[in-house]
């Protein structure tokens, strides 16, 4: 039986990383991943890149199947540069089925026979899959797909619905209004996007129904079924037709086949893994980092993960997660949505003392300039400490611009210093001497 320095399950962000830094070390080092088409993780595969890709491209081009191959293309580039550059680097790449034998050894499918090798440190970088709502009739029914799915059908959908109100089910509304698609999204909760400023979401709620998006709140599904060559709907006792429907209702960590109950790994009552601040599990030297260990998730906290992970791994224990500060989210709306910190909500009902200044994007030159006149921009500060509290931007570069926040708050740069900083002109980001001018 071979034996590693480190093994690691899942080609995702955090395991790619660690796995190129310990095998530059002189280790030696496993990698395993069970399908070719994912080598460099779920993002650069079928999330975060490829949806971008299709986003942007939907802005100019209407034919779906063109904007599938385009991104296709691209991501097939990034998928072999992901496994060359690991593989330059001295990983050993093993493409398999991997699952645990005994708490030290991996059992890896191979297809014609199988192979086990052992390690003192194994990583569980598995990701997340799509959780399948529990609706009556899904599993039997024609042209339902999953976020994986929905990029490579091929067909345009006249009329498309979304099952869930979330980033991902938004983000494909907005690819697919895009195109030309009638979408309708049915969402369970009432209330849209309740963890974002309400005076920001209820702007992003009116220009979803400007742009013809119609959305469906404290929605109750009752069954899903095929009529001819269409599905059926029905909600709230009233049927709906569609040619395609699309689920976005969460994602569970991957570990179904992992046969866990062969070691001592223990999940939580959700059916996360167990780890500590470390990311370490239950067994000594195995960690989930990632999507697969419950956590945000996120490409880049994934790369956090990498970051303790791989420090614990050479003795260095100053960073872990309880070190984790505020991080910023972003979604990709029209226009992007990007969150960091508290809310106005949250920070009133922590009785902070705390003011908020909302500026909208109308009033910024820049966005005259590219005419993009649409969102806002809303900060929350500490009025005592003068500590930036937290930050909601609805605008064009809001993905860019959240990052000057959060570089702000991680170094306690007050407030009031973003009140006299020169900026270049004209851009977005210089209306931050007038928005935190409190």
């Amino acid at each position: 039986m071979l034996k590693y320095d480190l093994i690691i399950i899942g080609f995702g962000k955090a395991g790619k990383t660690i796995a190129s830094k310990m095998a530059s070390q002189g280790k030696k080092v496993a990698l395993i991943e069970q399908d070719e088409n994912m080598y460099g993780g779920t993002c650069i595969n079928i999330a975060c890149i490829p949806t971008k890709i299709m986003l942007e491209s939907s802005k100019n081009n209407t034919n779906l199947l063109d904007i599938i191959k385009n991104k296709n293309i691209i991501t097939k580039k990034l998928n072999l540069k992901n496994y060359n550059l690991v593989k330059d680097n001295g990983v050993h790449i093993i493409t398999g089925k991997a699952s645990f034998k005994s708490n030290k050894v991996i059992s890896i499918n191979l297809g014609d026979h199988q192979e086990n090798i052992e390690a003192n440190n194994i990583i569980i970088n598995t990701g997340a899959t799509p959780i399948k709502p529990n609706i009556v009739g899904i599993n039997n029914t024609k042209n339902v797909f999953n976020s994986t799915e929905i990029q490579n059908i091929n067909f345009k959908p006249k009329k498309l619905a979304i099952i869930g109100g979330g980033h991902i089910g938004l983000e494909f509304a907005n690819i697919y209004k895009n195109i030309g698609s009638e979408v309708t999204i049915f969402d369970a909760i009432d209330t849209f996007l309740p963890n974002i400023d309400k005076e920001v979401s209820s702007l992003a709620k009116s220009y979803l129904m400007e742009d013809g998006i119609t959305l469906l709140q404290g929605v109750n599904i009752e069954n899903i079924k095929n009529v001819d060559d269409k599905v059926s709907i029905l909600a709230n006792s009233k049927e709906y037709t569609f040619d395609a429907v699309l689920y976005a209702t969460g994602r569970k960590p991957n570990i179904e086949e992992l046969k866990l109950e062969n070691t001592e790994i223990k999940l939580n009552d959700k059916g996360n893994i167990v780890i500590n601040e470390f990311c370490e599990t239950t067994v000594k030297g195995i960690f989930a980092v990632g999507d697969v260990n419950g956590g945000p998730q996120f490409t880049y906290i994934s790369l956090d993960d990498s970051r303790i992970v791989y420090n614990y791994l050479n003795g260095d224990k100053s960073y872990s997660l309880k070190e984790r500060k505020f991080f910023p989210t972003s979604s990709f709306l029209n226009p992007p949505l990007s969150q960091i910190g508290f809310t106005e909500e949250q920070a009133k009902k922590q009785n902070l003392p705390y003011k908020t200044k909302s500026i909208l994007v109308a009033n910024i030159p820049r966005a005259h300039v590219d005419g993009k006149l649409r969102g806002i921009l809303k900060v929350v500060v500490n009025t005592e400490t003068k500590q930036i509290l937290g930050a909601t931007f609805l605008s064009e570069n809001a993905h860019e611009l959240i990052n000057l926040v959060t570089i702000a708050m991680d170094n306690k740069i007050p407030y009031t210093y973003f009140q006299k900083q020169i900026f270049t002109h004209p851009t977005m980001a210089e209306i931050f001497n007038d928005l935190f001018n409190i």
